[in-house]
């Protein structure tokens, strides 16, 4: 089988003709070339002009706290400046423009809409189409499938629940690539300095991927993207584990298996794991676990749950089986349970989180009638007519 290439591997084996212009590249540690070097310090011994760097949430080299602003610095490894994109601002400003002839965005992304790598490349497109500068997406795959079959809603509702975490009307699992994405933004976001004729923007296609295919299928060892995604088991369960934000249950944060686990001091971890596999869930069986976080949320308590295995990611629906989760806790320890703030550097208050993840409008009272019925939940988790939608955008 050929080796498959991210878009930063296809402009190291061709040089483009901006190679030599001032560049200024979006990245952080986890974009790597297939031979696992980090993509600026490939870049640069390649000869690309790199000039400074722009860094999203978790900061450039990815151990950021979960929703901790980040400050700019100087890259240990290229000597670069370093710009946050999580910090003081969410965009690259004039300024930060005004000695750059082109910017390159590179970033591994996890085909989940509330992963806010997706939406710092919004901010970035913006920024690039208001002050004139050619924007390159050095695409990568998306490491939970190209599959649309397997995008899993809610749609967002813009209108009530734009945010960081989601700005646009999508589903939440969305089963394109950041190039895809930025494709479909450019043409039709609510955006309308992304439609203007002198935003130049292109994407660089990866090689050998196909739509079908999960991250193990092209490569064997998962870069982690942030602390608490350091497996592509975490990142296909996150989706739907990601939920659990928003109440008082421990998503794992804090132990070596964040969003494979769920639990709490109080939870009958039993209990949970005999009505999940009841359901017959596809794809995914619950076992019942012990643990105790060291950080997040009962950091040194010892806390009952479930581990969630995913058997066989081709049909497993992380955000149906997240839905179902949250019902039955909720439903299994009505004494226990509750909804949860969540602060973040762009959300301070932490409030509406549920909403803001859900991308629904009073998410709270949604769970409340749905039950833990599977069927009822298939409800709430369609991706509407988004195949439809993005269909003209995609690249593989």
């Amino acid at each position: 089988m050929n080796v498959m290439l991210s878009g930063v591997d296809v402009l190291l084996a061709d040089a483009p003709h901006w190679k030599t212009s001032r560049i200024g590249l979006v990245t952080n540690h986890a974009a790597c070339t297939a031979d696992f070097q980090p993509a600026r310090q490939a870049l640069l011994a390649a000869g690309f002009n790199i000039t400074r760097l722009f860094s999203p949430e978790h900061g450039l080299d990815t151990i950021g706290v979960d929703g901790a602003a980040m400050k700019d610095g100087t890259d240990p490894l290229t000597g670069l400046p370093v710009t946050s994109l999580y910090g003081g601002k969410l965009a690259p400003d004039e300024q930060d423009l005004a000695e750059v002839d082109l910017v390159l965005f590179d970033i591994p992304d996890i085909g989940c809409r509330f992963y806010t790598y997706l939406w710092t490349m919004t901010h970035v497109m913006e920024a690039c189409a208001l002050h004139g500068k050619h924007l390159v997406i050095a695409d990568r795959p998306n490491p939970l499938s190209g599959r649309l079959d397997l995008a899993e809603g809610p749609l967002l509702d813009e209108r009530h629940c734009s945010s960081f975490i989601g700005r646009w009307n999508m589903p939440l699992r969305h089963s394109c690539t950041l190039g895809e994405l930025a494709l479909y933004f450019k043409a039709t976001a609510g955006s309308s300095i992304l439609q203007t004729n002198a935003f130049r923007m292109e994407v660089v296609r990866c090689a050998n991927w196909q739509r079908t295919m999960f991250y193990p299928q092209w490569r064997h060892s998962f870069v982690p993207t942030s602390p608490a995604i350091p497996c592509f088991e975490s990142a296909l369960l996150y989706p739907g584990l990601g939920l659990l934000e928003a109440t008082n249950i421990s998503e794992g944060r804090g132990t070596a298996t964040p969003f494979r686990i769920a639990g709490a001091p109080w939870m009958d971890g039993a209990g949970v794991a005999a009505r999940i596999n009841t359901a017959h869930p596809g794809g995914v069986y619950a076992r019942p676990v012990t643990f105790k976080p060291t950080e997040g949320k009962y950091a040194g308590q010892k806390c009952d749950g479930v581990m969630l295995h995913v058997q066989d990611p081709s049909v497993f629906r992380p955000v149906r089986y997240g839905w179902l989760l949250l019902c039955l806790i909720k439903k299994l320890h009505p004494g226990f349970f509750a909804w949860a703030s969540y602060p973040t550097y762009v959300n301070h208050t932490g409030a509406r989180h549920l909403d803001l993840l859900t991308g629904v409008q009073e998410a709270e009272s949604l769970v409340a009638v749905t039950g833990d019925n599977i069927d009822d939940i298939s409800r709430y988790t369609g991706a509407g007519d988004w195949p439809a939608r993005v269909a003209p955008y995609l690249l593989y």
